[in-house]
């Protein structure tokens, strides 16, 4: 068996659809089923069967996923310390973060560490999902949270600060009196959901979005007041603050990555590189630099 085919395998056990497979590996449906079938043909077990609510493992699927578990387990302890033992920075890095902070605030620090380190290989990914790291879907995550994973380690960077925001002449005629209040029903993540329900419960959000960038975009067009993080809405010079910040809205920045790559020479430069850069200009992202 070759570990290919048992990195696909495996990532059918982890997603449990070949799509969702296909989708994890950066390959074709057609490919995935391929390889694990010739794969059950080369073992003459059967390693899935499938289910109301799509693939699960067979007995032998379970055993197999145990052993290419452990197997994937050292293979990446291995590259890990390897990678950590070689003197010039090189390889790949992946990294994700979110949508709005990789697009605008991030991207001259991704930039600027490519410069400085031109031999290693940045593809930056940007998702709102959580990414398991320990599966090695990235080797470092840019994550705002006040949890982060008991299996990962990292680096709290700042604080992010959040308020609710409105375009200048939205605010002057609600202070006036002129129109009545409306909040932009904000989907992006839990976060900004849950404290658009908790300002205005009984709300009945005429215009819902599901991105911070569609957010800023409503509340300039005059739709309503919603909530956005200080480094993106205090950038915008035709938007104000309706509200101030709440310490109990912070969020922390945090860079994280698997305990295991803690030694690789690569993660370690991003690491020590964002720490510099972002401290330098944290005042914008906790809300108390100028406007």
């Amino acid at each position: 068996m070759q570990w290919d085919d048992a990195r696909m395998f495996l990532a059918l056990a982890r997603e449990g659809s070949f799509s969702g497979a296909a989708k994890r590996l950066g390959v074709q449906h057609s490919t995935v089923s391929r390889r694990i079938h010739a794969l059950e043909k080369d073992l003459a077990k059967p390693l899935v069967e499938r289910s109301a609510s799509g693939y699960v493992l067979t007995e032998a699927g379970e055993n197999l996923r145990t052993s290419a578990t452990r197997i994937e387990r050292e293979l990446l302890a291995f590259e890990a310390a390897s990678a950590g033992q070689s003197d010039a920075p090189s390889g790949e890095l992946r990294v994700t973060a979110i949508a709005n902070m990789a697009s605008t605030v991030l991207m001259p620090l991704f930039a600027g560490f490519s410069t400085a380190y031109p031999n290693i290989d940045l593809r930056i990914e940007v998702t709102n999902d959580s990414v398991r790291l320990a599966e090695r879907d990235a080797d470092v995550a840019l994550r705002q949270t006040n949890a982060p994973g008991e299996t990962l380690i990292g680096t709290r960077l700042t604080t992010v600060a959040s308020a609710v925001y409105a375009s200048a002449e939205y605010a002057a005629a609600l202070r006036a009196g002129d129109i009545p209040e409306k909040w932009i029903g904000v989907d992006c993540c839990e976060y900004h959901r849950t404290w658009t329900r908790q300002a205005r419960p009984e709300a009945d959000h005429s215009f819902c979005v599901d991105d911070t960038s569609l957010t800023i975009a409503a509340i300039r067009g005059g739709l309503g007041v919603g909530y956005l993080p200080c480094f993106m809405g205090d950038s915008a010079p035709d938007l104000v603050r309706f509200r101030e910040p709440e310490q109990q809205h912070d969020l922390g920045l945090w860079l994280l990555y698997h305990r295991d790559l803690r030694s690789t020479r690569r993660v370690t430069l991003f690491r020590q590189y964002m720490q510099r850069k972002i401290t330098g200009i944290s005042a914008l992202f906790e809300g108390t630099g100028p406007r």
